[in-house]
């Protein structure tokens, strides 16, 4: 009997047992029959087109592997950009070094009367009367220059700068809430944060050290002593702008602003004074104030009057309304020999500077 899997007769006369194991190692599984280049034709297509035994298979597209391809080299140069690119504008990159912040230097000069204050109850009579008969009122009296480009700067940072200067003017010496005393937030909010803690401790301890005097920085009136009888402040004066240097934008205003006031809680009928603030101003931009539309207010030179020059003129100004006078006697003795303080001053307002009534 032939053992298993064989015939039941035994093997066929010239073979061996061991046939088998000749071919057992060649698998024609399913991936092997699809990759064969020729195909046989079926029975029913070979006895109805005649045709040979076997055709030629068309080659596999491997639109997979393609893909992958495509997407693998788009990746990496995807990569590569993004390194370029971060080695250029590296968002971590230092800044580059800022000058320091100079602090405010300024200087506040009463201008006293050399007699009684001139009044009348129409404050359009007085300004009709007084050198401010052609000033414009209000931010129309600050009109912004030609702008001009520099070698570091283009045309659009040099109004960037005037029109923030401007801005400065009209905050600190034409709004009305500043004016009485009840805000300074508005000025504030323009000044380079580097100068707010000047700006804070002037206001929280004034001082007259050519550093901490808040008329230095705006112009407000002691509400206990005058109020705004016109809306209508009468404004002239010019703004210049040029480049300190290549990172250093710098502009000078130089106004004169004419306010109509009158007592406190005082009627139509009371009479009604002029009262003349002239201020000339630094302002200082680098690239950063340009970019946040703020400024660092370097110099502050104010002459105001009528004022008594007995009476500080630190925190508020003190206007002497129509009909006072004058205080006798000056600001206090300064001490040449003493340092860290400021040296008191006072001038005297020309009689062609008051309204002619």
């Amino acid at each position: 009997m032939g053992g298993p899997g064989e015939p039941p007769e035994g093997a066929p006369e010239g073979t061996s047992g061991g046939g088998e194991e000749e071919f057992r190692s060649v698998v024609f599984d399913e991936s092997f029959v699809s990759a064969a280049r020729l195909q046989e034709y079926s029975a029913e297509e070979r006895i109805a087109d005649h045709a040979p035994a076997v055709r030629p298979r068309p080659p596999l597209r491997r639109t997979g592997l393609s893909r992958q391809a495509l997407a693998l080299v788009l990746l990496i140069a995807l990569a590569f950009g993004t390194a370029i690119y971060m080695g250029v504008r590296h968002p971590y990159q230092n800044p580059a070094a800022r000058r320091a912040v100079e602090p405010l230097r300024m200087t506040v000069i009463p201008l006293a009367p050399q007699g009684a204050v001139p009044g009348t109850a129409d404050p359009a009579y007085l300004f009709e009367h007084s050198p401010a008969a052609q000033f414009r009122i209000g931010a129309d009296g600050i009109p912004l220059p030609p702008s001009r480009r520099t070698a570091h700067f283009s045309d659009s940072q040099v109004v960037t700068a005037l029109t923030t200067a401007k801005e400065y003017l009209v905050r600190s010496s034409l709004d009305p809430e500043v004016l009485t005393g009840q805000q300074v937030r508005p000025v504030r909010m323009l000044l380079d944060t580097d100068q707010l803690d000047q700006f804070d401790e002037s206001f929280t301890h004034p001082a007259a050290d050519g550093r901490h005097a808040p008329t230095g920085w705006l112009v407000r009136f002691d509400p206990a002593r005058a109020e705004l009888a016109d809306d209508g402040v009468r404004v002239q004066g010019t703004l210049q702008a040029a480049e300190a240097d290549a990172a250093t934008l710098e502009v000078t205003a130089d106004h004169t602003f004419v306010y109509a006031l009158r007592p406190p809680g005082a009627d139509a009928k009371a009479p009604v004074s002029l009262f003349t603030v002239r201020r000339e101003l630094q302002f200082r931009f680098d690239r950063d104030d340009l970019r946040l539309r703020q400024t660092q207010l370097i110099v502050s030179y104010v002459q105001a009057g009528p004022l008594s020059c007995g009476e500080d003129s630190t925190n508020h100004l003190r206007p002497l309304l129509a009909g006072r006078t004058a205080q006798r006697g000056g600001p206090a003795g300064t001490d040449p020999y003493a340092t860290g303080g400021a040296t008191s001053l006072c001038g005297s307002l020309a009689a062609s500077a008051q309204p002619s009534v």
